[in-house]
């Protein structure tokens, strides 16, 4: 049975499974109880249905669950609870189905002399989203606070990864969604753009963000006008904490200790970097071709384990005047990591030759910081203005051991590179934004932002050696880089804003139509100098310790036994970029009848990118600009089946922007590859369909089934030259290429104890695509003016995608009574191979083998003021390996992370 029929046969095997176990569930109502002024769950108050013997009070969490006989009748909730007026609430019981009734209850003090009790749900919880998405005209798939929680999720990329047809890279921060990576993904915050953190990256990491400042994380895998048209696998939207409590106060404490760095606490050896909270005020040193004046030493020092997290959250409202309210939330973190790995790193020629085989042994030391200050503004219930402030400071730092064969360096393989890195960023956002109803037909909807990131690589140090047959090790120069110091330092400013006003039609809600404004201007700067250590020759035969490396390389010896080389000029290497985009757009959501919604939008766009660069490759300097003006209508369709089924259509069109390093003929040296840019590259354009079926059984299940398809015209792939050191560069391949495949998403609860209270509820979403693209080499030699001259196969797959992509969970909650609670949640994602690069010139593909993972999340609240947390990460620990696919198969890089065990304790005030 192939891969297809076997996914066919799933999703009918789980259709009638949903069927038969609807068959004989029970019935009820469900709900949950907020105070209307603060949007905070009430536990404990009493719930009874009118003329009826049921009766029950909510949990912590405001919940509550009432079960009842399975006909159709209408019946009426009282609602009741000390300081607060009683409510009653109609409703019609579902016989397929259990039936969620939103109660919010007002305070008897309340100032307020009117109020219009709307019937809200809270924002984070699975329920309102699910609810929401059953809703909305367009298509959103969105994972909230609640479900973070249950599953342990500690920050947005991880998030995103337990989404349908979404994987991560292993081993950097690049997400993929429907097999396309970076740059078809664009991110923003509250709805606003924000820059990247990385000089070869269009996205910001996601694991930046913790899960304390986010509210939920959303996907628009269908675009609509609304959306940027830079578009092609999904926009990525993280919204904010939106606290509506009243006084909070949260500390918490914790440690992650890795199994890998457990057994190999001896080997914890690293460079001079960042400090232990992740921060360096390191600066590369003047007249640094003319003189020794490093500050840091080769020498590595041992890194004391201390894996340790603490965080609080802090968060207050008040009233203003009759009507208005000031919510106050903030929150500050830091979490820091130990890393340890071994296996193995080679690099082959086409003909199968060896370049190098290397065994490599990695150290890793990772921190971020988080602050965050929200402040909401509810000036009456047509006014609302926020303002959002969010800092966060990552570091990276590792040291890598390869021993073993170097061609023409140590063929006996006596090799070894020391190779020290560290990475800092500093992401600073601020926004403001703004909702206003001016009357009962018009909304207006803006926001403006200023972003800035830093990401700086303060000092990245290379040696190469190699051993005597006596033990004695000696330089390795075949090239003056093979001992260097690198240093670059990256900044990215952002101004965007946009604005939006909708006008309902008719006087039933029929529906409305919206126009809008979006901008944005973005500048990127790049400055690297990469000081090679030119060994004379009377010092490569002169024994050096490869652990005191300051005894060779110190200002003392400088012109006697080493001279310093870097690029023409001063030394440095730049880039600039600018891009501005504007956009105008205009959409139109109606009702066309009772069932059928139709969301008919155009969006024009005007960009410009411009870059400029001074480079090893471009002595001289080199510029290019490209504009475009991209017209992208779209529509989105919605039909509903019933009360609980919806059919769902999109299509759309949409482009694909080239990145400034992209275009940069420009080289950036990673560990394992260089990659450089393509001046003559341009953008792509996207076709995009979707077909989705989905059924909401109950308020917190789903089951939905999706077809979609994509078309791109030239499209951008990232490709390995057959060269002396396989470097790898961006190409439009050829003139088309294919996405398409189908998802399938399910959420069950599968049972219910204590009525209600306590359940087993069971997760899962899984993609089966395909990927396909014509290769041309006539075109990419023609359009590159023969700057690259390749040979290639017809035909190949997307870089990034997986045939096959698995995420399921299995949790279940108990709870003991208000104050004490307890979840286990089990969790396992997968992935198939997936094409790392296109190989050329008869260089075979390179290849990232399955991998599965499993987790265990145990959550527990002891107390109503102490919660105590534990966590398994990454259970199974298999290895992770990228093969080389020539006429025999290569292994080109592997290695085992370990697993993870993390322990957390949180007190509230």
């Amino acid at each position: 049975m192939n891969k297809f029929n076997f996914y066919f046969a799933l999703i009918i095997s789980l259709i009638l499974l949903q069927a038969s176990i609807a068959a004989a569930q029970q019935f009820g109502v469900k709900g949950k109880v907020l105070d209307v002024e603060t949007f905070k769950p009430i536990p404990g108050v009493s719930i009874k249905v009118v003329n009826t013997a049921y009766a029950t009070s909510t949990n912590e969490n405001g919940e509550f669950v009432i079960e009842l006989p399975n006909k159709v009748t209408d019946y009426t909730l009282v609602s009741s609870y000390l300081g607060y007026k009683p409510d009653s609430t109609n409703f019609k019981l579902q016989v397929s189905s259990w039936s969620f009734v939103p109660v919010s209850l007002l305070s008897t003090s309340s100032t307020l002399d009117a109020v219009v009790v709307t019937r809200r749900r809270e924002q984070a919880s699975e329920i309102a989203l699910l609810d929401e998405r059953r809703l909305s005209s367009l298509t959103v798939e969105k994972i909230g606070a609640e479900e973070l929680s249950r599953k342990g999720i500690d920050d947005a990329a991880s998030a995103l990864a337990k989404m349908s047809g979404i994987s991560k890279q292993e081993g950097n921060s690049q997400l993929y969604v429907r097999g396309l990576g970076d740059r078809y993904i664009s991110t923003s915050l509250n709805g606003l753009p924000i820059p990247s953190n990385n000089p070869s990256l269009k996205n910001i990491a996601l694991a930046m963000f913790n899960t304390d400042v986010v509210d939920y994380v959303g996907v628009d895998k269908l675009h609509s006008a609304g959306l940027n048209g830079d578009f092609g696998g999904a926009r990525v939207d993280i919204a904010s904490k939106d606290y509506k409590g009243e006084q909070l106060f949260e500390v918490s404490l914790g440690s992650t200790i890795n199994t890998n760095v457990l057994s190999n606490t001896d080997k914890l050896y690293m460079q001079d970097g960042p400090n232990f909270w992740g921060f360096s005020n390191y600066k590369v040193p003047a007249d640094a071709t003319g003189s020794y004046h490093f500050k840091n030493s080769w020498v590595d020092k041992k890194k004391a384990m201390t894996p340790i997290n603490f965080g609080f959250k802090a968060g207050n409202a008040y009233k203003i005047g009759t009507e208005g309210r000031l919510s106050l939330f903030a929150t500050a973190n830091f979490a820091n990591g130990f890393g340890y790995r071994e296996g193995v790193n080679n690099n082959y020629s086409s003909q199968g030759a060896k370049l190098r085989a290397l065994d490599q042994q990695r150290v890793s030391y990772t921190t971020s910081s988080t602050g965050m200050l929200n402040a909401n503004y509810q000036a009456n219930s047509r006014t609302k203005l926020a303002y959002n402030f969010l800092f966060v400071n990552t570091s990276d730092q590792y040291r890598d051991n390869f021993t073993g064969y170097l061609v023409d360096k140590a063929e006996d393989n006596n090799g070894l590179i020391q190779r020290g890195v560290y990475e800092q960023t500093q992401l600073i956002i601020n926004q403001l934004l703004g909702k206003h109803q001016l009357n009962e037909k018009v909304d207006l909807q803006w926001g403006l932002a200023y972003n800035r990131v830093n990401g700086d690589m303060p000092d990245r140090m290379q040696s190469t050696l190699r051993s005597l047959e006596n033990g004695d090790w000696v330089f390795v120069r075949n090239n003056s880089a093979d001992n260097h110091r690198y240093t670059h330092h990256l900044t990215e400013d952002e101004i965007a804003g946009n604005i939006a006003a909708s006008y309902k039609l008719g006087t039933s809600d029929r529906g409305k139509l919206t126009v809008g404004f979006d901008g944005r201007k973005k500048k990127r700067a790049l400055k690297a100098i990469q000081l090679n250590f030119d060994i004379r020759p009377d010092y490569r035969t002169v024994p050096v310790d490869p652990k005191n490396l300051d005894a060779i390389l110190n200002q003392a010896n400088y012109g006697i036994a080493y001279d310093l080389e870097s690029f023409s000029g001063n030394g440095y290497q730049t880039y600039n970029g600018d891009q501005d985009i504007y956009s105008g757009y205009a959409s139109l959501d109606y009702k066309l009848t009772d069932r059928l919604t139709s969301v008919v939008g155009f969006r024009y766009e005007n960009i410009k990118q411009y870059i400029d660069y001074y480079s090893i490759e471009m002595p001289a300097g080199g510029n290019n600009t490209f504009t475009k003006n991209g017209f992208l209508p779209s529509l989105n369709m919605k039909y509903t089946l019933n009360d609980k089924q919806n059919l769902r259509f999109g299509a759309s069109k949409t482009y694909t922007l080239p990145q400034f390093k992209e275009r940069a003929l420009f080289p950036f040296e990673e560990e394992n590859n260089t990659y450089i840019g393509n001046p003559y590259l341009y953008p792509s354009d996207n076709y995009n369909v979707d077909l989705k079926w989905e059924m909401f059984p109950t308020s917190s299940e789903l089951l939905s089934v999706s077809a979609f398809g994509k078309l791109i015209q030239n499209p951008i792939n990232q490709i390995t030259i057959s060269s002396a050191t396989n470097d790898i560069s961006y190409l439009n391949t050829g003139d088309k290429g294919y996405v398409y495949g189908v998802e399938l998403e399910l959420k069950k609860d599968l049972l219910t104890f204590n009525g209600g209270q306590d359940k087993l509820s069971f997760g899962f979403n899984s993609a089966l695509m395909r990927t396909t693209q014509d290769l041309d080499a006539t075109k990419v030699n023609r359009e590159t003016k023969g700057l690259f001259n390749i040979d290639v196969k017809s035909k190949a797959g997307f870089t990034g995608a997986s045939d096959l992509l698995i995420n399921a969970d299995l949790s279940y909650m108990k709870k003991f009574n208000a104050a004490r609670s307890l979840s286990a949640t089990v969790l396992y994602n997968y992935y198939s191979d997936k094409l790392f690069a296109i190989g050329v010139n008869g260089l075979g593909d390179q290849v990232d083998k399955g991998l599965g993972g499993l987790d265990f999340i145990l959550k527990s609240k002891l107390s109503k003021k102490v919660g105590l947390d534990f966590s398994a990460r990454n259970i199974l620990n298999p290895s992770f390996e990228r093969w080389q696919e020539d006429a025999i198969p290569v292994k080109v890089l592997s290695y085992k992370r370990g697993v993870n065990f993390g322990l957390s304790l949180k007190y509230q005030l």
